[in-house]
Order: C-alpha cells, then structure tokens, then sequence
C-alpha cells in the first residue's frame, strides 16, 4: 500500500471522496485564487478605458462575471478531459496574468476602447488554438524538459510569487495603509492559524488548514471593524477607507442571479495584437509545462507523463480560446494553486471539481461572487506566503531528483541568475526593444525557462549522466 493510500482518498486523484470533506476542500482553492482570477480583467479593461466611470462599466461587469464560470468549466475539462483536452491533473485554472504586459501595450498602441479589446479577444482565440496545437507537438519535444530544466521553471515560478504574497500579507501594495499593523496582524493570524492547525492536529482539520485559517482571517477583519477606526487619512489630507475593511454594500449592491454573455465584445484582427501574443502562447506553454510538473512532484511524488502535460497544455490553449468567445482572458494554469496542493497534498479530482464547481455557481450567482470578493488582501497574503514558498520546495525537489552534477549546477545557477534576477530588476532590459521588455522583463519565467532550455541543449553531458 503506498503513501497516499496510507493518507486516505484526499490523497489519491480517483479516490471516493465524501462530498461533506471534498466541499471544504475544493472551497480552499476558490479563496486562493478568486482575486487573482479577477485582477487581469480589471486591469485590462481599465486599460481599454471600460472601467468603472466610463460607458463601458457595465460591460465590464459582464466580463468580470464571465470570467468566474469560465475558470469553472476549463478546471472541469482539466481535471477530467474530453479526449485529448485536459489532462487529468490536479490543476486549478484561472485567468492569466502573464498576459498583462502583452495586452496592456496592445491597448496602448491601439488607443485603447472596445476596438482595442476586441483585438485583444481575437488574439486570444488565434494564440489559444496555437497552444493547442504546441500541447499535440509536445511528445516530441518532452526531451528538452528534464528535471533540471523543469524544476527550474518550477523554482523561479515560486520564486516570482513570493513578492506578490507579501503584497498581499501587507494588505496590497496599492493600498494607502500596505504595510500597516492591523493588515500585518491580520495576514499573521491566518498563517498562525494555518501552521498550527497543519501540524497540531489530523484529518479534516489539517487538511482544511487553508481554508479555516482564511475563515478566522475573515471573522478577525469584522470584528477589527467593530473596535478599530476603518478610515484613515494621506498625507494629502484625503481621507481613505483601510484596506483589510470588509465592504459589506458591495455584496448587498450585487444582484442575485445572471446569465453569462456570449460575444460580450466584437473580435477585431489585428497583427499588432496577434503577433506579440501568440509569442506569449509559447511561454505560457512553457510555464504550463512547469506547473504540471510541480503539481504532480509535489503532490503526487511522481514526474508527470507526457500524456498528462500535453493534454494540460491543450486544455490551457483550447481554454483560453473558448474563453475569449466570451470575453475572457486566456485562461492558464494558476500557480497559486499548485502552491497550495504541493502544501497540502491533497490531489483528489472530485474535492478540485466541487471548487470548480463553486466557481461557475459564482459566475451565475453574482452576490455570493461579491462575497468572497470583498475578502481583505492581507487574509489572502497570511496563506499565500506560505502557499508560494511551497511551490519553491517542489522546484528544489524536481531539480534534486538525481543527483546534482557540475553540468545540472550550471544550468540551474545561470538560468536562476539571469531569469529570476531579470525578474526582479526589469530595467536593466531598458534599452532593448519594447517587445523584448514585455516578454522577458516580467517575472523573470520566460528568460529563466529560455535559459535552461538551452542550456540544456548546448552542454555536453558528463559521464553520469549519459
């Protein structure tokens, strides 16, 4: 009997879960990605001049709403596949925000408005078939991702998440209070709250750390604003409401039921958008790639087959096509997510698909949506910083798999120093060319994934390992 039957069906990808414990734990990933699943849209559409204020705004709500369910449904496809797409991994799938940059430069080229989006929406579709056809190509190409190369890729996704964990734990760097005591506190009693209760205790308790850690996150946040003053005032004079109150009018303001829209916004074709992203469809191939591997070393203690990686890859691609139908970003593996299944071991489809679930009810269900949605950041970062770091601890144990030889140490220190350095000090990419900034000057995935590759490709192998 192996290691996860000794576990239970939490642990095992086809177990029988009762839908009691898989609620719970499929509710877990919902919180820990609801916000990041949003963001992109906001950012986007605000960059496209359809925020709120502008005529626009109601569309935006659309989408918003849109962009719930359809994180749903490609979760769906993910975790149980039809026919090749989607490959039966234990993979939350969410709205990218790799793409921002990418799309936030098409927007500006273009001047912005629905004309602009809907560039942006047919560069979707177009790149999302693309990485379709990449996921059925991948078999062949699986001899450039090894361990090293993938545990690589894996490490510096983990690496580019911790800072957007402490962000979150100091309540949002846009926030005018980031880094105040009440969002410090707020952020450390949920970590408290998910350490202790991982390790000082068993079963539903243990595995549902995440979960109830957020939850007391959430009652704390309430009770603060009983007791504590909720505005603060800038340096400005201006008065500011905190960032960890809870916005209780946008739930009471939020409606009750909604369909989703098909074609919200007109696809336009435009080579100014198409061509930059389809070069974005290839790194997230890349980084679905590393994903997939972290998730299935982490939680699984295996390296993932190459059935399952190309059938991820397609499901990120086809995904995302179908979601630009309904004027969603691309839709891609959520790294948030792989964080907290590496952390938590728990890897069973049925409890993955109850968040999938809840996710489309909250696509139809506006209110319960608006609910989750006022949820402090610093709530969110108390579980986040430890759910990032994990993901770090995957990458070292794919890249550490086999032993570490001089050649695997080379790659492993060139491709970390360039990518995650390159991510974490974007200008020194300045005088390139505006392209080459937006691809590589982000988090520092694609040149640290370019880099291995190569690597990989062009160092001789030492005797041990041929």
């Amino acid at each position: 009997m192996n290691q996860q039957e000794n576990k239970g069906a939490e642990y095992d990808f086809y177990g029988k879960l009762p839908l009691k414990k898989a609620i719970p734990l499929g509710l877990q990933h919902v919180l820990a990605m609801f916000v990041g699943n949003l963001t992109p849209l906001l950012i986007i559409t605000g960059a496209c001049g359809m925020g709120v204020g502008s005529e626009f705004a109601d569309m935006q709500v659309a989408l918003l709403q849109n962009a719930m369910w359809i994180a749903g449904v490609v979760t769906l496809v993910q975790l149980f596949a039809i026919g090749p797409v989607g490959g039966k991994v234990p993979i939350i799938m969410g709205t990218s925000s790799g793409f921002i940059g990418v799309f936030n430069s098409v927007a500006q080229v273009m001047g912005g408005g629905v004309l602009a989006y809907g560039a942006i929406m047919c560069a979707s579709m177009i790149g999302g078939i693309f990485e379709g056809v990449l996921g059925f190509l991948l078999k062949p190409l699986r001899k450039f991702f090894p361990a090293v190369v993938t545990g690589t890729v894996v490490l510096s996704i983990g690496l580019s998440l911790i800072a957007v964990g402490v962000n979150s734990f100091g309540g949002g760097n846009t926030a005018k209070d980031f880094g105040s005591v009440e969002n410090l506190i707020l952020g450390g009693i949920v970590l408290l709250v998910i350490v202790i209760l991982k390790h000082g205790t068993k079963g539903m308790t243990s595995a549902s750390s995440i979960l109830i850690g957020i939850i007391v996150g959430y009652v704390a946040a309430a009770v603060m604003g009983l007791i504590l003053p909720t505005t603060g005032v800038d340096a400005q004079g201006a008065e500011y409401t905190k960032a960890w109150v809870l916005n209780w009018d946008k739930v009471s303001q939020a409606s009750w039921f909604s369909l989703p829209q098909i074609l919200p916004v007109k696809p336009v074709f435009d080579l100014r958008a198409v061509l930059p992203v389809l070069i974005m469809f290839i790194v997230t191939a890349v980084e679905t790639v590393g994903d997939i591997s972290g998730v299935m070393e982490g939680g699984m203690g295996r390296e993932a087959t190459d059935k399952e990686l190309s059938g991820g890859v397609v499901c990120d691609g086809i995904g995302s096509s179908f979601a630009a139908v309904f004027g969603v970003l691309p839709n891609t593996s959520f790294s948030q997510n792989v964080g907290l299944v590496t952390m938590t071991k728990i890897v069973n489809r049925f409890a993955l698909a109850t968040g999938a679930v809840f996710l489309i009810l909250c696509g139809l269900f506006p209110k319960l949506a608006a609910l989750i949605s006022i949820m402090p950041q610093s709530v969110l970062g108390g579980a986040a910083v430890m759910m990032f770091s994990s993901i770090v601890v995957s990458g070292i144990q794919l890249i550490t798999k086999k032993p570490m030889t001089a050649r695997s140490i080379t790659i492993v220190s060139v491709a970390l120093g360039l990518g995650y350095g390159i991510g974490s000090n974007g200008g020194v990419l300045a005088q390139l060319p505006d392209s080459i900034q937006l691809i590589f000057g982000g988090s520092g995935i694609v040149p640290a994934a370019l880099v291995a590759i190569v690597l990989n490709i062009v160092l001789p192998k030492d005797k041990e390992e041929a």
